[in-house]
C-alpha cells in the first residue's frame, strides 16, 4: 500500500510538505525545510531525523520489510547507540538500553506506540512485560541524545516511538505469509482504503512457533501470539478553510507462550545448549492486552496546529513458572540452583527430572498481574517565518494515571519418573497481593530558532507524580484491609535541555546538554534517577557516501537499580541506590552505495558501531546481590563494550539479496573491572543473517529468510536463572501479495 511509504502527514496542508523559504532583501532562498508533524510522530522520516539537533534514527517502511524480521532485537540492530540483551531468541521480550541504561526489561527508556506510552505502566511498573509485535509496524524512530524533553518520563538514554500501519490514501490489500523451521509460522493481512471524509484500515497478525529448545520428555517450548488492529478516520473536505480529523484506534493482542525463567547449569549448555529442563515442563506465559485510542488533530491555519489523543491501555498476564524447590525443609531459589548445581546437587536432580522429589517440593508461582495505563495527552504546535528565521514553539501537556495490581499465588508439585504431578493447590492472592499506582502531569515547551545556517533548541520538561502502593498482605486475599499497609513518594522536577545544529556545505555540527531522569520507587523520601548528558557530533554527506559521528558522555548523580526476577532478583520491583555512574562512547554510522551510477543494480552497505564505557564513581552493595558488591571503577553490568553491525544488499528491479552481520562484544552479568570471570561472563557472539525477494509481478513476491547462517552456538545472557542460547539456524519462506 502507498501509505507504507508515508507517514502520517495526509491531514497537512500541501505547503507543509514543501520547504518553507524566505526571500532576503537579496533574493537569495534559506531553506528552512520544516514542517509542523503530528502528535504521534517524533520526526516522520530520514529527512527529519538528520536535521534534529540530536542524535536520531528513523528506521523507514523499507528497512523493516528488507529482512521481515519479527524479532524487534534484529531490527534495533542497526541503530548505533542501542544494546539489547537476548533472553527467548524470539524477542518476545526485549531488553533494550539506549547509551548505557540499564536494559531490564527496557525500564529505562521511553517507549511509545504511535505517540502514546505503551509500557504496561510506565510510571508505576515500567518493566515491558509487553511489548508491541514489530512485524506489524510500519517505521520506527529512534531518539537519543540532547533536546529531548518532549518525551519522558524517561530522559536520560532517550526514546522508541514504534509507528503502526497507517489508513492509505487509496485503496489497497496486503498479505503475508511464511513458514520454516521450528514450524514457525506467519500470517499477516492488511485492508484498508481512504474517501474524501473517511478512511480505515484493518490489520491482523499471527505468529507462532514450536520453539527451539527440546524439552526433557517432550513438548513444545514455543508460542502463538495475535495481534489486530483496526483504524477508523473522519476528516473535514480539503477544501474547508480549517481542517480537522478524528481517528479511533482499537488493538488486541494476546499471546500464549511456553517460556520459562529455567535456564542451564554450566556444563549442560555445553553439552546441550538447546535443552530445557523436566522442571519446566509447566511453565506458561499468558498475556491480553487492549487499547484504545481517541486522536484529533487542528489545522487553525497553516502555522498552527493542536493534536490531542486520549488513550487507554489494559494489560493482563500470568506468568506461570517454577519459582523455588523445598528439600528436608530447606528452600533453594532456581537461580541459586543453576549457579552452583554441585553444592545443591539434589535440589539439580529434581529439576533436571533425574530424580523423583516428595509432595509440594517444586512451587510454581502464578505472576498473576493486571495493569492499567490512561490518559490524555495533547500538543500545541505554532510556526512563523522572519526575514532569514524560522521559529517553531511547541507546547505539551499530558495527565497520566497507571496502576500494576499483583494477585499472585503458589502451587506444589512433585516430580515423579520426570513429570510434575499437582499435590497443593494454591490460594490466590497468598503470594502477591498489593496494587501500585502513579498519577502524573507532564508538560513541556520547546523552542526552535532557526537563523540560515544555525538551529537552536533549548527545552524544559516538568514532571510532577505521586506514586503509591496499598499491600492487603498475603494473609488477606479478599482484601478486607485487615492487615493493610500504605505507603507514598511524591516527585516535583524540573528537566532542561538545549541542542544545536549547524549545517555547512556537506556536513553539519550538532550537539547540546540535557537532564536525565528516572521516576523513582513508591518508597517515600526515595530520590529519582538524575544525571547531565552531554553528546557531540556530526553529519556528513558527500555523494552517495553519508554518515554520522557522535560522542556522548551521561554524568549520573544517582543511578537507580531495579529488584526484576528478570535480572535474577526476587522480583519485588523495588528499586535501589546505585550511586555515581559516568557512561561515555562513541556511535558511528556509515552508509555508501558500491554500484554508484549503475542503471540496473544498487549495492548499498550499512555499517554502524558503538563503544560504551561505564565505571562507577562510589561503592555499595546492591541488594539480593543483583549486580554484587561494587566498587569504584567497576563496570556496570550488561553493556557491551563493543557493538557492531553491517549490512549488504543487492537490488534489483526483480530481486533483492540482503545479508546482516552483527557483532556483540562481551559483557559482565555483575558489576567487576579488569577480565571477567567466567562465571559472570556473556561471550561475545557474530551472527549472520539472510534475506531474499523476487518480484514474480506487480502483485506477487516470493521470500527467503535464514537466521543465524552460519548456526552459531551462542550465550546470550545468565539470567533470570541459568545460561540461555540464542536462536539456532533458521530457514523460512513465504509470500506477499499486495494490491
Amino acid at each position: 500500500m502507498r501509505a507504507l511509504t508515508k507517514v502520517l502527514l495526509i491531514f497537512l496542508p500541501p505547503m507543509l510538505f514543501s520547504q518553507q523559504q524566505d526571500t532576503t532583501a537579496l533574493g537569495t532562498p534559506v531553506n528552512l525545510s520544516e514542517v509542523v508533524l503530528e502528535a504521534k510522530v517524533i520526526f516522520g522520516s530520514k529527512f527529519a531525523a538528520k536535521n534534529r539537533t540530536g542524535s536520531s534514527y528513523y528506521i523507514s517502511p523499507e528497512e523493516i520489510q528488507k529482512f521481515n524480521y519479527t524479532d524487534v532485537s534484529r531490527v534495533l540492530r542497526s541503530v548505533p547507540g542501542v544494546n539489547v540483551v537476548e533472553e527467548d531468541g524470539f524477542g518476545l521480550r526485549p531488553n533494550i538500553s539506549l547509551r548505557g541504561t540499564s536494559p531490564e526489561r527496557s525500564s529505562k527508556i521511553t517507549v511509545m506506540e504511535d505517540g502514546v506510552l505503551i509500557a504496561p505502566a510506565p510510571y508505576s511498573a515500567p518493566a515491558a512485560y509487553y511489548f508491541p509485535t514489530i512485524a506489524r509496524m510500519q517505521s520506527v524512530e529512534v531518539l537519543k541524545g540532547s533536546s529531548q524533553v518532549q518525551y519522558g518520563p524517561y530522559t536520560t538514554g532517550g526514546a522508541i516511538n514504534m509507528l503502526s500501519t497507517e489508513v492509505p490514501e487509496t485503496f489497497g490489500a496486503f498479505l503475508n505469509a511464511s513458514y520454516g523451521s521450528f514450524q514457525s509460522s506467519r500470517l499477516h493481512t492488511q485492508l484498508g482504503d481512504s474517501r474524501k471524509n473517511f478512511g480505515y484500515a484493518v490489520e491482523y497478525l499471527n505468529y507462532s512457533s514450536d520453539g527451539f529448545k527440546i524439552l526433557d520428555g517432550g513438548g513444545d517450548t514455543g508460542f502463538n501470539k495475535n495481534d489486530l488492529v483496526a483504524k477508523f478516520r473522519l476528516n473535514t473536505s480539503p477544501e474547508a478553510a480549517i481542517q480537522q480529523a478524528l481517528e479511533f484506534k482499537f488493538q488486541y493482542s494476546d499471546e500464549r507462550s511456553d517460556e520459562t525463567y529455567l535456564g542451564l547449569t554450566q556444563s549442560d549448555f555445553e553439552a546441550t545448549p538447546l535443552r530445557r529442563y523436566a522442571g519446566s515442563q509447566q511453565d506458561l506465559m499468558s498475556t491480553d492486552h487492549v487499547q484504545f485510542t481517541i486522536s484529533h488533530t487542528l489545522d487553525l491555519s497553516e502555522n498552527f496546529r493542536i493534536s490531542t489523543t486520549g488513550y487507554r491501555n489494559d494489560f493482563n498476564r500470568n506468568w506461570y513458572k517454577l519459582d523455588y524447590l523445598t528439600l528436608d525443609g530447606a528452600r533453594e531459589g532456581i537461580a541459586d540452583i543453576l549457579e552452583d548445581p554441585e553444592t545443591f546437587d539434589s535440589y539439580y536432580q529434581v529439576v533436571s527430572g533425574s530424580a523423583d522429589s516428595p509432595a509440594d517440593a517444586l512451587s510454581l508461582k502464578n505472576n498473576n498481574r493486571e495493569y492499567l495505563s490512561t490518559g490524555i495527552q495533547t500538543k500545541l504546535d505554532l510556526h512563523w517565518t522572519g526575514r532569514k528565521t524560522f521559529h517553531d514553539i511547541e507546547v505539551g501537556l499530558r495527565y497520566h494515571y497507571d496502576e500494576e495490581d499483583r494477585y499472585q499465588w503458589l502451587d506444589d508439585y512433585a516430580m515423579q519418573n520426570g513429570q510434575l504431578l499437582l499435590t497443593t493447590e494454591g490460594i490466590p492472592g497468598t503470594d502477591a497481593n498489593r496494587i501500585s499506582d502513579a498519577r502524573a502531569f507532564a508538560a513541556y515547551t520547546m523552542y526552535k530558532f532557526k537563523i540560515n545556517d544555525l538551529t537552536l533548541t533549548p527545552g524544559l520538561r516538568y514532571e510532577n507524580m505521586t506514586l503509591g502502593r496499598v499491600n492487603y498482605g498475603n494473609a488477606d486475599p479478599d482484601r478486607t484491609g485487615a492487615d493493610l499497609s500504605t505507603r507514598e513518594n511524591k516527585v516535583d522536577i524540573f528537566i532542561p535541555g538545549i541542542g544545536f545544529n549547524y549545517n555547512f556545505q556537506n556536513l553539519s555540527l550538532f550537539g547540546g546538554v540535557h537532564k536525565g531522569f528516572a521516576p523513582p520507587g513508591s518508597e517515600e523520601g526515595q530520590n529519582p534517577e538524575e544525571s547531565i548528558n552531554y553528546e557531540i557530533g556530526t553529519r556528513f554527506s558527500f555523494g552517495d557516501f553519508a554518515g554520522e559521528l557522535v560522542g556522548f558522555f551521561n554524568d549520573y548523580s544517582n543511578l537507580l537499580g531495579s529488584d526484576l526476577a528478570a535480572s535474577g532478583g526476587t522480583g519485588s520491583l523495588d528499586q535501589f541506590n546505585a550511586g555515581a555512574v559516568n557512561v561515555g562512547g562513541v556511535e558511528l554510522l556509515l552508509n555508501y552505495n558500491l554500484l554508484q551510477g549503475n542503471s540496473k543494480f544498487d549495492l548499498p552497505i550499512t555499517f554502524s558501531y558503538t563503544y560504551t564505557d561505564t565505571a562507577f564513581q562510589s561503592d555499595f552493595g546492591s541488594d539480593e546481590d543483583l549486580w554484587g558488591e561494587v566498587s569504584v571503577g567497576d563496570e556496570m553490568p550488561y553493556i557491551s563494550k563493543h557493538l557492531w553491525n553491517a549490512g549488504l544488499s543487492l537490488e534489483h528491479d526483480k530481486f533483492e539479496l540482503n545479508v546482516n552481520a552483527r557483532f556483540t562484544g562481551e559483557f559482565r552479568t555483575q558489576a567487576g573491572q579488569g577480565p571477567i570471570p567466567d562465571g559472570e561472563k556473556v561471550a561475545s557472539n557474530f551472527i549472520l543473517d539472510f534475506a531474499g525477494k523476487y518480484h514474480a509481478g506487480k502483485h506477487l513476491s516470493l521470500t527467503a529468510n535464514i537466521i543465524n547462517l552460519l548456526d552459531e552456538t551462542y550465550l546470550v545472557s545468565r539470567v533470570p536463572a541459568g545460561l540461555r542460547p540464542g536462536h539456532p539456524f533458521g530457514a523460512f519462506a513465504g509470500l506477499q501479495l499486495r494490491y
